[in-house]
């Protein structure tokens, strides 16, 4: 027992490697990740107190754990159970199958890069983009039972709606967001998922996808873990809040015991004076279709100018960006208002509730009143106040500079200029008709809900 063994060098070398790996994952690790476990507890209780909606403990469950948990619900195991049957696939196959999907579907979260990072990164990108201006959550969240799970639906204008409202609600709650394949991209995609956000196929017809993804949103909806979602699925391509695809609605709806926890959607309005992906989204409206060919040198470059303007302090920024709350849609009390309501009838409600809080800014107005073709600006500056007064007496949101009408005007009119999509007799460029039309849309559709039929 006490003979000298003589061993390779190199075989020394990896007894001790495997020694050392051994130790780490079976006393080192355990012991890094109490400590820091324990640490990350502490802080969360601490940030509770401070937030109306409190961060759930199933959000803050190890995602390894929240997978098994979603992969072993009984309706997804009968879901692939049927999966198999269908089509010919070997049980265990169809299981994998289902465990890819939901490793997918699920996020992490990360309450130090969403509180300590995201949040800085969004109120300092919104105000170095846009002059904010917004409603505050405050009354909205505060007359909701606080058992209640909280679901902000929202109209789709810009990828920046995601940051704008992170930050807007990032004294209230923390949310998660249901996005699309554009963010499946790495390194984007790490720091989305550890944001608490969960990636959908919006296109996918697959039955087990759906099922598990229905399970998914159900289960969170459950726990009352606060939630952002677009209904319209995409964003708009005419500048118009569109109807509601009904996906996430019917599997939260489908989700809902009656008596159980009470499910209440939020309505949020978004409007930009400058939508960053406006091209892109005329042109796919005026082909038909919802591909958007972004050129990645064009956008590198064009970020970079930016960059290099705000560095030396000659950016002016891209006008007002603005945000709305809408009164609060329980489900509960929608349901045992309207007997036989099928989720049709709640994205329909919802979606004009939302309709209805969307904040008129100042060159969408000025857009809207450049369609009767004013020839001078006192003519466009009577065109504006009629608009105003229309809109003031529909009930609109107004989100408007406070030095009065001819700053409205102004503030409208220099970025059309600017971009030369109208020339300096107030008439359009060639080619800009499209998306001035596309800036007017939420004033005329605003207009157009309050007219007779």
């Amino acid at each position: 027992m006490t003979q000298t063994v003589a061993v390779p060098y190199w075989l020394l070398l990896l007894i001790i490697a495997f020694a050392a790996v051994s130790f780490a994952s079976n006393f080192l690790f355990p012991s890094v990740r109490w400590f820091f476990r324990a640490r990350m507890e502490r802080a969360v209780a601490r940030l509770n107190t401070r937030l109306d909606r409190p961060i759930d403990l199933f959000k803050l469950a190890e995602r390894q754990d929240r997978i098994a948990r979603l992969i072993y619900d009984a309706k997804v195991m009968e879901a692939v159970g049927e999966r198999a049957a269908e089509t010919g696939l070997p049980v265990p196959v169809a299981f994998e199958e289902a465990r890819r999907y939901a490793r997918e579907i699920v996020p992490g979260f990360s309450t130090t890069l969403y509180f300590g990072v995201a949040i800085r990164l969004a109120r300092g990108l919104s105000r170095t983009l846009y002059r904010v201006r917004f409603g505050r959550p405050d009354g909205a969240l505060r007359q909701i039972d606080p058992g209640a799970t909280v679901v902000f639906v929202m109209n789709h204008r810009s990828n920046m709606d995601y940051v704008l409202v992170t930050w807007l609600v990032a004294n209230r709650a923390s949310i998660s967001y249901a996005v699309g394949e554009w963010a499946r991209v790495w390194p984007l995609s790490v720091m989305i998922r550890t944001m608490g956000a969960y990636f959908i196929r919006r296109s996918s017809r697959n039955a087990l996808y759906r099922r598990v993804l229905a399970r998914y949103v159900q289960m969170t909806t459950a726990e009352g873990i606060t939630q952002a979602i677009f209904p319209e699925g995409g964003l708009s391509l005419d500048g118009r809040v569109g109807a509601a695809r009904l996906g996430l609605l019917s599997y939260i709806v489908a989700g809902y015991v009656p008596g159980g926890r009470d499910v209440v959607f939020v309505p949020v309005g978004i409007a930009y004076d400058r939508v960053l992906e406006d091209r892109i989204l005329t042109k796919a409206a005026a082909e038909g279709n919802r591909r958007f060919p972004a050129n990645p040198l064009a956008i590198l470059g064009g970020t970079l100018v930016v960059a290099l303007r705000i560095v030396l302090r000659r950016f002016k920024g891209f006008g007002t960006a603005a945000a709305s709350f809408g009164d609060p849609v329980s489900l509960r009390r929608f349901l045992e208002r309207h007997q036989g309501a099928t989720t049709e009838a709640l994205g329909q409600h919802l979606m004009a509730a939302i309709g209805q809080v969307v904040p008129m800014l100042p060159v969408p107005l000025v857009a809207a009143a450049l369609r009767e073709g004013p020839a001078t600006r006192d003519a466009l500056t009577s065109t504006v106040a009629g608009l105003l007064v229309r809109l003031e007496a529909a009930g609109a949101v107004m989100k408007l500079p406070p030095a009065g009408l001819a700053a409205t005007v102004e503030e409208g009119l220099a970025p059309l200029i600017g971009r030369g999509l109208i020339g300096a007799d107030l008439r359009p460029a060639a080619g800009a008709q499209s998306i001035l039309d596309f800036y007017a849309a939420p004033v005329l559709q605003r207009l157009d809900s309050t007219a007779p039929g």
